[in-house]
C-alpha cells in the first residue's frame, strides 16, 4: 500500500471516529427537562382532564416514566390526567438516561363543580366501645353513611371519634357556620366536643392543625383538655370492657341485655388509648334510674340540643386555649366528651346523623 492510500484510510477511520464522537456526545448531553405544568399542587374537578407533557432541548434520546398512586400508566412524554375518585393523587414523572434522572412530583386533588353541603369524606372512624359498635350504627358502613346526606353513625363511650371533610372551604362568617344533626332531646343530651381544621398545605389531607370549638363548658369546673382514657380488651365478647385514664380512675362500659355482640371494637389490639377533652357530667340527673336524664349545655357541641347544633368556627381556640382567628374550614372531628354510665340505657355515646355547611342549607 502506498503512502497516498494510508493517508486516504487514516482520513476516513478519523472521520468515523469523529462521527461516533458526536453522536455519543449528543446521547450524554445534561439532561435538562421543563414540565408543561409548573404547580406541584393542582385541584380539577372529577371528570376534567389535566395533560401535562415533559419538554427538552436535549438533541439526545432519554426515556420517560409516569406513576400515578405508584403504579406505572405510561412511558410517552405526555400524560393525560383524569378521574372522578374525589381527593388527592399522586402522578410522578421520571426522565432518565443511563447517566442522569429527573424527577417531579405533582399532587392532584380531583374535586367536584359543585358544592355539597354535607361532608363527604370520610378520613377515620375510631370508636370507644359501646353497644352498637361491631354493628349499625357502629361501624364504618354507618360512618360513610352520612357522606353526601343525613345517616346515622355512633362514637361510643368518651373519646370515640370521627374525622371529616367537606369538597369545598366552609367560611368563617358571621354567626354560625356549621350544623351537626344529631337525635338529642330536650332531656336527653349526648354532647361531643367539635375540633375544626383549615387545609393549610393544599393537598386535601387532614395532617395539618387541629382547633377545638370552645363551647359553653370551656375552662369551667370538670372541663380539661389533654384528658386520656385506655380500654381493654375483655376476655370475651360477653364481658363489660375495662377502661383506666389520666387520673388513675378506672371503670367499666357496662353491657346490657339489648345488645349481644362484642362491644369492643374488634379492628382494635389488647389496649388503645384516645384523648381528647373531657366535659363535665354535672348535667346527668340519676334520681330516677329508670328515667336518667341528662341535659343539654348552653351550646358548642354535637348531639347535645334538640334539632340539630349550630356552630360558629369563630370558636376556635388554639392548644394553648387562646383564640384564633380561622377564615374557614375543610376538615371536622367529633369526638364523645363525657365518660358516662347510664343504667339500662348504656353508655353516654354521641350520635352522628350528618354535618353540613349552612350556608348551603336550604
Amino acid at each position: 500500500m502506498n503512502i497516498k492510500n494510508i493517508i486516504c484510510l487514516l482520513s476516513i477511520v478519523s472521520l468515523l471516529w469523529a462521527c461516533d464522537k458526536n453522536e455519543t456526545d449528543m446521547v450524554q448531553l445534561p439532561l435538562k427537562v421543563q414540565m408543561s405544568v409548573n404547580e406541584d399542587r393542582i385541584v380539577i374537578n372529577s371528570g376534567d382532564t389535566l395533560t401535562i407533557t415533559a419538554v427538552t432541548q436535549n438533541e439526545g434520546e432519554f426515556k420517560s416514566e409516569w406513576k400515578l398512586n405508584d403504579k406505572v400508566v405510561s412511558e410517552e412524554r405526555s400524560y393525560s390526567f383524569s378521574s372522578k375518585d374525589k381527593g388527592p393523587h399522586t402522578l410522578e414523572y421520571r426522565a432518565y438516561t443511563t447517566k442522569e434522572e429527573f424527577k417531579t412530583v405533582y399532587i392532584i386533588t380531583v374535586s367536584y363543580d359543585f358544592n355539597n353541603p354535607y361532608v363527604t369524606q370520610l378520613f377515620e372512624y375510631r370508636p370507644a366501645p359501646g353497644q352498637f359498635i361491631n354493628k349499625s350504627p357502629g361501624n364504618l358502613a354507618s360512618a360513610q353513611g352520612i357522606l353526601g346526606q343525613k345517616g346515622m353513625v355512633t362514637l361510643g363511650a368518651y373519646g370515640g371519634y370521627i374525622v371529616l371533610g367537606f369538597d369545598h372551604t366552609v367560611k368563617n362568617g358571621e354567626g354560625n357556620d356549621i350544623i351537626i344533626y344529631n337525635n338529642a332531646s330536650n332531656v336527653f343530651s349526648e354532647p361531643g366536643v367539635i375540633w375544626v381544621m383549615s387545609d393549610d398545605n393544599g393537598n386535601g389531607l387532614p395532617d395539618d392543625t387541629w382547633y377545638e370549638l370552645a363551647g359553653s363548658e370551656f375552662n369551667k369546673t370538670g372541663y380539661e383538655r389533654n384528658y386520656s382514657v385506655t380500654y381493654y380488651k375483655p376476655n370475651s365478647v360477653t364481658d363489660k370492657v375495662r377502661w383506666t385514664d389520666s387520673k388513675d380512675r378506672e371503670g367499666y362500659v357496662e353491657r346490657n341485655t339489648f345488645h349481644t355482640q362484642s362491644y369492643y371494637p374488634e379492628w382494635e389490639g389488647d389496649t388503645y388509648t384516645l384523648t381528647g377533652s373531657v366535659l363535665p357530667s354535672t348535667n346527668i340527673d340519676y334520681t330516677i334510674p329508670t328515667n336518667i336524664k341528662s341535659y343539654p349545655f348552653d351550646f358548642g357541641y354535637a348531639d347535645n340540643t334538640s334539632g340539630g347544633d349550630k356552630i360558629d368556627i369563630g370558636n376556635a381556640v388554639d392548644k394553648d386555649g387562646k383564640k384564633v382567628i380561622l377564615k374557614g374550614i375543610n376538615f371536622i372531628k367529633v369526638q364523645t366528651a363525657v365518660q358516662a354510665n347510664m343504667g339500662w340505657l348504656g353508655e353516654l355515646s354521641t350520635e352522628v346523623l350528618g354535618i353540613a355547611d349552612l350556608s348551603l342549607v336550604k
